[in-house]
């Protein structure tokens, strides 16, 4: 494959002097505590972080009324029709996971069956420190109770001291049955392993800064989550079709998530490409994130020329972006030539921004290359799908049970055999040595 970089990722500054944060061993020592001292340390850590240590976490009815009070009524009209469209997919999704028995071959009278159980608890965690992430509150709360979840604890942080109003208005909409005012790794630690007035959770959904990544990332296992999640990526597939001023803005639409979101483009077009780069830096001046999106796009943003789309395809499928946007003549040929990826927007009238706030997909996705290995935030996460058996005819039990003991016993498993052989005598006549000379020998 040729490529050719007309943008090239730059090197962060020399940091060196700069002290670093040992997250890893911050979140143990939070997950420890709140592990050991519970509601005290919970409000320990909120006040030391969030400067917000209120008598009560858990927002009252009358705190959510007042919140929705607070909301104009265009926001709420925004919240319930977006809401709308994630609860229409989610429920789509939902009605195409089905339960099913069926009776197995060659063996009458074997029953093997499969059921989807929601999950009984689930806490999702709604960031708020940068901006009112009110999005996430769709895609992880509204998802678990469209999924059957009994029971959603919400968490999302105060920003600047207050309540964030139109979050807490998604979060109540979307169905949560309890909303909490706390942030950071405390809320992640807290619904995690519970406390005093805290319910403890099987599940953990949401995303969130480094910190409460890596709590994530401790508690997995004693908590399912959803994703190990890391900064958000976008990568725009263009030929000469494509209009350099929408995949500027496009790019740049994603890298102002944070300082450390890659935006890549690759291109056939070196003519459209550069002329994408020089827009986004004329665009930048009067972005009132550049800061945020300045920063992500000289570290990480790339600009790659290659000779054909098929070598885009794969090159693309190398990176295995998060958000992977298609501005080339025929988009929908990515369905077919691409096969790693969070999510896909097709065309130039599909942007990643829809699906991070308003059609209707999961925009919780797989990054740092896992879309390798997994897909995104979706109805299925929050579903069990177990498994059960019923023999009900004699006669297959006893040939079962013929089959297992010569399997196990290949395996040297000689008391999984004996469960085998015990049917096979039951219920064919068989005779076994072992049982002749036990307790059992009437049978």
């Amino acid at each position: 494959m040729t490529v050719r970089y007309l943008k090239s990722k730059s090197q962060p500054p020399n940091s060196t002097a700069t002290p670093q944060v040992d997250v890893s061993s911050v979140v143990k020592g939070v997950i420890d505590d709140v592990r050991a001292n519970g509601d005290a340390a919970v409000c320990k850590y909120s006040e030391k972080f969030d400067r917000w240590s209120p008598a009560s976490f858990k927002l009252s009815q009358n705190d959510i009324d007042a919140a929705l009070a607070a909301c104009s009524p265009q926001t709420i009209a925004d919240i319930k029709e977006v809401q709308k469209n994630v609860r229409a997919f989610a429920q789509a999704q939902r009605d195409s996971i089905r339960d099913f028995e069926y009776e197995i071959q060659p063996f009458k009278g074997v029953h093997l069956g499969q059921k989807n159980l929601p999950i009984n608890s689930v806490g999702a965690y709604i960031p708020g420190g940068r901006y009112p992430l009110l999005a996430s509150a769709h895609m992880t709360i509204l998802t678990a109770k469209v999924a059957g979840v009994p029971y959603v604890v919400g968490c999302t942080p105060p920003i600047a001291g207050q309540i964030p109003h139109a979050t807490v208005a998604a979060m109540h909409l979307a169905g949560a049955d309890e909303i909490h005012l706390l942030g950071g790794v405390q809320a992640i630690a807290a619904m995690a392993v519970g406390t005093e007035t805290i319910r403890k959770v099987d599940f953990l959904a949401g995303p969130g800064n480094a910190f409460v990544a890596e709590g994530k990332r401790q508690l997995f296992g004693e908590v399912g989550i959803d994703l190990f999640a890391g900064p958000t990526e976008i990568l725009i597939v263009a030929d000469e079709t494509a209009d350099p001023f929408t995949v500027a803005t496009d790019l740049l639409s994603q890298a102002e998530h944070g300082p450390d979101s890659p935006a890549v483009l690759i291109t056939t077009s070196e003519r459209m490409g550069r002329a994408a780069i020089d827009i986004i830096n004329q665009l930048l001046p009067n972005l009132s994130t550049r800061e945020l999106a300045g920063t992500s796009w000289d570290r990480f943003g790339e600009a790659i020329l290659v000779d054909s789309l098929d070598e885009a395809w794969r090159l693309a499928d190398e990176y295995a972006s998060e958000h992977v946007q298609i501005f080339t003549k025929r988009p929908r040929e990515a369905l077919e030539k691409m096969t790693a990826y969070g999510a896909l927007f097709l065309g130039e009238k599909t942007c990643v921004s829809y699906g991070d706030k308003v059609i209707g997909t999961n925009h919780v996705l797989p990054t740092k290359k896992a879309a390798r290995y997994t897909g995104g935030l979706w109805v299925g996460k929050y579903l069990r799908t177990v498994t059960y058996q019923e023999v009900t005819s004699s006669t297959a039990s006893g040939e079962l049970g013929r089959l297992c003991g010569r399997a196990a016993r290949a395996e040297q498993f000689e008391g999984h055999a004996r469960s085998g052989d015990l049917r096979a005598q039951k219920y064919l006549g068989d005779k076994y040595d072992w049982i002749a000379s036990s307790d059992q020998a009437n049978l």
